[in-house]
């Protein structure tokens, strides 16, 4: 296992920037080729560190609907985020430290009470609407450290640790014991299915 270097962490600051970005370009960036730098993101991938490539899309110029921010208190925050997940016009759900829900989305305006309320449809819950002007998104790593987490005590995985796939899921762990208590446990359970 090893740490994430300078080169990684400016590769992940240029994909956040663009992530349709050529590797050739992010070679010359990063002084590495193309390959190399492929090889960088598929070992990010691999570790879990890159989840996935997406877009971000102004709806704005799609005309669809207001832009809306929209604060939920409630007791049922699992259902509520199961259902956000599922509604289209909803494009970012932030889950607060004090148990609250708030998302942004895009609505009608003429029926965005009408929306939020069928969202909530038995689901006991306060909410509260508020219009946005303005939105913005800029993903960044600047100034983030990366950790691994150990997956059997939960420790940051450091030069010392290990990684392994097991069953096509990679394991980080912060010292070899961990990793043999974890796949002892697994075979164990994987036997007792």
């Amino acid at each position: 296992m090893r740490d994430l270097d300078e080169t990684d962490l400016r590769i992940l600051s240029l994909l956040a920037e663009n992530a349709r970005r050529p590797y050739s370009e992010i070679g010359e960036e990063v002084g590495l080729s193309g390959p190399a730098v492929s090889d960088r993101v598929t070992r990010l991938q691999e570790a879990g560190i890159i989840r996935n490539f997406t877009i971000d899309v102004d709806r704005s110029e799609l005309r669809a609907g207001v832009p809306v921010l929209i604060r939920v208190q409630t007791g049922a925050i699992d259902q509520l985020r199961e259902r956000l997940r599922e509604a289209d016009p909803v494009e970012h759900v932030f889950v607060t430290a004090e148990g609250g829900v708030q998302f942004y989305a895009r609505a009608e305006a003429r029926n965005v009470r009408t929306w939020v309320e069928s969202l909530l449809d038995g689901i006991d819950a306060t909410y509260s609407v508020t219009l946005v002007e303005q939105a913005e998104w800029t993903p960044s790593i600047e100034g983030l450290e990366f950790a691994l987490t150990c997956a059997e005590c939960g420790n940051t995985v450091d030069t010392e640790g290990e990684t392994t796939r097991i069953d096509g899921d990679v394991y980080h762990f912060c010292c070899p014991s961990c990793l043999d208590r974890f796949e002892s446990r697994y075979r164990q359970f994987e036997e007792s299915a």
